[in-house]
Protein backbone atom coordinates (compact mmCIF):
# COMPACT_ATOMS: atom_id res chain seq x y z
CA UNK A 1 0.00 0.00 0.00
CA UNK A 2 2.90 2.27 1.13
CA UNK A 3 4.20 1.96 -2.29
CA UNK A 4 1.08 2.73 -4.49
CA UNK A 5 0.66 5.57 -2.03
CA UNK A 6 4.28 6.74 -3.20
CA UNK A 7 3.44 6.09 -6.91
CA UNK A 8 0.03 8.27 -6.79
CA UNK A 9 1.94 11.18 -4.98
CA UNK A 10 4.55 11.21 -7.95
CA UNK A 11 2.17 10.54 -10.47
CA UNK A 12 0.31 13.52 -9.34
CA UNK A 13 3.16 15.62 -8.95
CA UNK A 14 4.26 14.79 -12.64
CA UNK A 15 0.69 16.04 -13.45
CA UNK A 16 0.58 19.14 -11.79
CA UNK A 17 3.72 20.36 -12.57
CA UNK A 18 3.37 19.16 -16.48
CA UNK A 19 0.40 21.41 -16.66
CA UNK A 20 2.60 24.54 -15.94
CA UNK A 21 4.78 23.85 -19.41
CA UNK A 22 3.78 22.84 -23.11
CA UNK A 23 2.81 19.32 -23.55
CA UNK A 24 6.06 19.25 -26.19
CA UNK A 25 8.53 19.52 -22.69
CA UNK A 26 9.09 16.07 -20.91
CA UNK A 27 9.08 16.08 -17.17
CA UNK A 28 10.43 13.28 -15.06
CA UNK A 29 10.63 13.72 -11.32
CA UNK A 30 13.76 13.18 -9.72
CA UNK A 31 13.26 13.71 -6.21
CA UNK A 32 10.56 15.19 -3.73
CA UNK A 33 11.11 14.57 -0.47
CA UNK A 34 11.02 16.49 3.15
CA UNK A 35 13.93 14.22 4.59
CA UNK A 36 17.45 13.65 4.13
CA UNK A 37 18.41 10.14 3.33
CA UNK A 38 18.49 9.14 7.22
CA UNK A 39 14.80 10.48 7.60
CA UNK A 40 16.26 13.83 9.33
CA UNK A 41 13.18 16.56 9.12
CA UNK A 42 14.78 18.77 6.39
CA UNK A 43 14.86 22.52 7.65
CA UNK A 44 15.95 25.66 5.22
CA UNK A 45 18.19 28.17 6.38
CA UNK A 46 16.28 31.00 7.81
CA UNK A 47 18.67 34.22 7.40
CA UNK A 48 19.53 37.05 5.60
CA UNK A 49 22.41 36.14 3.42
CA UNK A 50 21.22 32.70 1.63
CA UNK A 51 22.95 31.48 -0.88
CA UNK A 52 22.92 28.28 -3.65
CA UNK A 53 25.86 26.59 -4.93
CA UNK A 54 25.60 24.17 -7.12
CA UNK A 55 28.78 22.01 -7.87
CA UNK A 56 29.78 18.72 -9.81
CA UNK A 57 31.98 17.21 -7.88
CA UNK A 58 33.71 13.94 -9.28
CA UNK A 59 35.93 10.95 -7.40
CA UNK A 60 38.24 8.62 -9.10
CA UNK A 61 38.01 5.24 -8.42
CA UNK A 62 39.17 4.43 -5.05
CA UNK A 63 38.78 8.07 -3.12
CA UNK A 64 36.44 9.26 -0.96
CA UNK A 65 35.45 13.14 -0.20
CA UNK A 66 36.37 12.77 3.74
CA UNK A 67 34.62 12.62 6.50
CA UNK A 68 32.48 15.71 6.87
CA UNK A 69 29.32 17.53 7.60
CA UNK A 70 27.06 19.92 6.39
CA UNK A 71 24.60 22.72 8.52
CA UNK A 72 22.48 23.65 5.68
CA UNK A 73 20.64 21.13 3.80
CA UNK A 74 22.21 19.75 -0.03
CA UNK A 75 20.64 17.70 -2.40
CA UNK A 76 22.76 15.40 -4.64
CA UNK A 77 22.19 13.99 -8.33
CA UNK A 78 23.94 11.25 -9.58
CA UNK A 79 25.23 11.26 -12.96
CA UNK A 80 27.15 8.21 -13.35
CA UNK A 81 29.18 5.87 -11.26
CA UNK A 82 28.24 4.54 -7.51
CA UNK A 83 28.78 6.57 -4.29
CA UNK A 84 28.96 4.96 -1.36
CA UNK A 85 28.20 6.90 1.77
CA UNK A 86 29.45 5.56 5.11
CA UNK A 87 28.23 7.31 8.44
CA UNK A 88 29.27 7.21 11.95
CA UNK A 89 28.17 3.76 13.44
CA UNK A 90 28.71 1.76 10.17
CA UNK A 91 25.88 2.80 8.71
CA UNK A 92 26.32 2.72 4.70
CA UNK A 93 24.39 4.02 1.86
CA UNK A 94 24.64 3.50 -1.53
CA UNK A 95 23.36 5.95 -4.48
CA UNK A 96 24.24 4.77 -8.14
CA UNK A 97 24.00 6.66 -11.56
CA UNK A 98 20.34 8.33 -12.02
CA UNK A 99 19.49 8.37 -8.31
CA UNK A 100 19.07 11.64 -6.14
CA UNK A 101 19.05 11.97 -2.48
CA UNK A 102 19.09 14.59 0.05
CA UNK A 103 22.07 14.65 2.01
CA UNK A 104 22.34 14.33 5.69
CA UNK A 105 22.60 17.34 7.85
CA UNK A 106 24.81 17.78 10.75
CA UNK A 107 26.17 14.42 10.73
CA UNK A 108 29.58 13.33 9.77
CA UNK A 109 29.61 11.40 6.78
CA UNK A 110 32.45 10.09 4.22
CA UNK A 111 31.33 9.44 0.28
CA UNK A 112 33.53 6.85 -1.29
CA UNK A 113 34.15 5.64 -5.05
CA UNK A 114 34.58 1.86 -4.60
CA UNK A 115 34.42 0.99 -8.68
CA UNK A 116 36.31 1.08 -11.33
CA UNK A 117 34.44 3.85 -12.70
CA UNK A 118 34.87 8.04 -11.38
CA UNK A 119 31.48 8.85 -9.45
CA UNK A 120 30.16 11.97 -11.09
CA UNK A 121 27.47 13.90 -8.99
CA UNK A 122 26.13 17.40 -9.34
CA UNK A 123 25.17 18.99 -5.63
CA UNK A 124 22.99 21.73 -4.61
CA UNK A 125 23.89 23.41 -1.73
CA UNK A 126 21.96 25.43 0.70
CA UNK A 127 23.76 27.88 2.30
CA UNK A 128 24.86 30.92 3.46
CA UNK A 129 27.31 33.78 1.97
CA UNK A 130 30.63 33.80 3.10
CA UNK A 131 30.10 30.16 5.16
CA UNK A 132 31.60 26.71 4.17
CA UNK A 133 29.74 24.71 2.69
CA UNK A 134 30.66 21.86 4.88
CA UNK A 135 32.89 21.08 7.79
CA UNK A 136 35.86 18.77 7.98
CA UNK A 137 36.16 16.40 10.74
Amino acid sequence: MKKLTLFIAIAITCFSVKAQYSQDVILSSILKTDTTSIGQKIIFPQNNNNEISIIKVTIPPGKSTGWHKHSNPVFAYVISGTLTVELEGDKKLTFSANTSFAEVINTYHNGTNLGKEEVVLIAFFMGEKGKLLSEHK
